[in-house]
């Protein structure tokens, strides 16, 4: 592989370094192909922006992603979709086992959906926009020219609104992100990564590179002896006899999370028998910070130069009991911060004990696996205006919907995405918990066994735990699917391949 100090940066799409956060507006576009020639025009043309952009960043920024009935009408080879990840070809809501497995039951159902929740309802294209504050009409009406309306079809706009750089429950978000290691300098030898580390091998978010296995994930591999118009793509790094398709591109997982603000605070604002205080703590302990974004855990290095870094700057390692950040807390579930081992753990001998499932400390050592496989990058953004906690505990039942369009960049759906969703936000045996599952996400429905997954529970110093009951369903998914996000030369591949003898134009 090249050297990373030249990472191809003008050929991936921006989003996978940047998370556009200078561009206020959005315009997220669920679009269908109506016309596949006219469709490939357009992306021929299309300025899909790049990551090469640093100083200045864009005005505006455009990237794109399809679903696989996408990639099929605009007539990819399906000897190369196969090629992809099962649960890209299948999809988000593409069979009950799945939905099981990520929590999409009873009101989560993928047949309650607005989108995405069977076949014909999963759009072909995402078109994601982003523009300075006051650019977004303007910029819409140039790129939505007379061959992309004789290209697609709108299928949906994603509800989307800037209400700063929090969530809509009120708290600091997007603290923790992994950062790509886009230099190659981190190794990912097992025996070098005791400890939790924030950096991540590119070829976890990225096509085409070496993961934290130090292996190539799967991807579409092009013969270019067989398919015409290959040499756009870029060579395979492990087999360069072949071109790679997939190199430079990501899988984005989209799901659009609607959150009952109102019933949240009116919950803990209950639970807390009124109390201002009480409130405000049981909130920060649900989530794993307070509302600023200052973690529970308060043994982390800490530096006067970059704020941001102090707030995930940390580790549970001092923290094994939970007592300052309980183990079913939302941040402690998504990323535990774990290493290779289980903390404390050093030495061949110690590891090869641990390895084999002997010696554990507590009944769940074992159960947390090291996050370094498990990391997402996300990029999703909010809906519907801010209600503070305040008036969120006066308000009656509103017809407004709040919420996050969650999307996050990864290489491997069932490693990452669907991983962390089943193993730790939805599990009810979370680092030893019983009966909860995530306090923000969960669904609250009943075990298979009949017992209840509505409790949270803080253990206390004393050795005493406290638990809140009957925790309603804060939030509900209206829609998602899985999309393939290219890289600009597989963009133009894609657009030059040859029209299917049953276009639909």
């Amino acid at each position: 592989m090249k050297s990373a100090d030249h990472f191809e940066f003008d050929d991936l799409q921006g989003l996978l370094r940047f998370s556009h956060g200078h561009l206020t507006e959005t315009c997220f576009m669920l679009l269908n192909v109506s016309n596949s020639i006219a469709a490939k025009q357009w992306l021929k043309a299309a300025s899909i922006t790049n990551a090469s952009s640093v100083h200045p960043l864009p005005e505006t920024a455009v990237q794109i992603a399809f679903s696989v009935a996408g990639l099929r009408i605009l007539g990819l080879n399906e000897r190369l979709i196969e090629q992809f990840s099962d649960e890209f070809i299948v999809g988000m809501a593409g069979d009950e086992s799945r939905s099981r497995r990520l929590g999409d039951i009873a009101a989560n159902d993928p047949k309650n959906w607005q989108w995405g929740g069977d076949a014909q309802q999963v759009p072909h294209v995402l078109l994601l926009l982003y523009t300075k504050d006051g650019l977004m009409k303007n910029f819409r009406r140039h790129l939505e020219d007379k061959n992309f309306h004789q290209a697609f079809q709108l299928h949906s706009v994603l509800p989307t609104l800037d209400i700063g750089l929090i969530e809509p429950f009120g708290f600091a978000d997007g603290i923790s992100q992994p950062k790509i290691d886009w230099t190659d300098k981190q190794s990912t030898d097992i025996h070098e990564r005791e400890g939790y580390s924030n950096t991540v091998a590119i070829g976890e978010v990225v096509l085409g590179y070496p993961n934290e296995y130090g292996e190539y994930t799967n991807r579409p591999l092009v013969n270019p002896k067989l398919q015409p118009n290959s040499e756009k793509l870029k060579t395979a790094y492990d087999d360069v006899s072949l071109k790679d398709l997939g190199r430079n591109g990501s899988y984005l997982v989209v799901r659009q999370l609607n959150q009952d603000v109102p019933g949240f605070w009116q919950y803990l604002h209950k639970q807390s028998y009124s109390d201002t205080d009480k409130r405000n703590e049981l909130a920060a302990s649900m989530v794993g910070r307070q509302r600023n974004g200052d973690p529970l855990i308060t043994s982390r290095v800490q530096s006067t130069h970059n704020a941001a870094e102090d707030k995930n700057d940390f580790t549970y390692e001092q923290d094994l009991q939970g007592h300052q950040c309980p183990f079913g807390a939302h941040i402690r579930r998504a990323n535990p911060r774990t290493g290779d081992f289980p903390h404390g753990v050093t030495g061949f001998f110690n590891r090869l004990i641990k390895i084999l499932g002997f010696g554990l400390n507590k009944p769940d050592d074992d159960l947390i696996a090291a996050t370094r496989f498990h990391r997402l990058l996300r990029r999703g953004r909010s809906y519907g205006s801010f209600i503070s906690p305040e008036d969120a505990i006066k308000a009656n039942d509103s017809d407004e919907e709040r919420g996050l369009q969650f999307m996050c960049l990864v290489a491997n759906i069932t490693r990452q995405f669907e991983f962390v969703q089943n193993a730790w936000m939805i599990s009810s045996k979370f680092n030893g918990a019983h009966q909860e599952s995530d306090p923000l996400l969960g669904h609250r429905e009943p075990l298979l066994s009949g017992e209840p997954s509505n409790e949270f529970s803080r253990p206390m110093a004393s050795g005493s735990r406290q638990t809140v009951c009957n925790l309603p369903q804060f939030v509900t998914l209206r829609g998602g699917a899985y999309f393939f996000m290219p890289g600009l030369s597989a963009i133009q591949y894609i657009a030059s391949l040859p029209s299917n003898k049953d276009d639909l134009s």
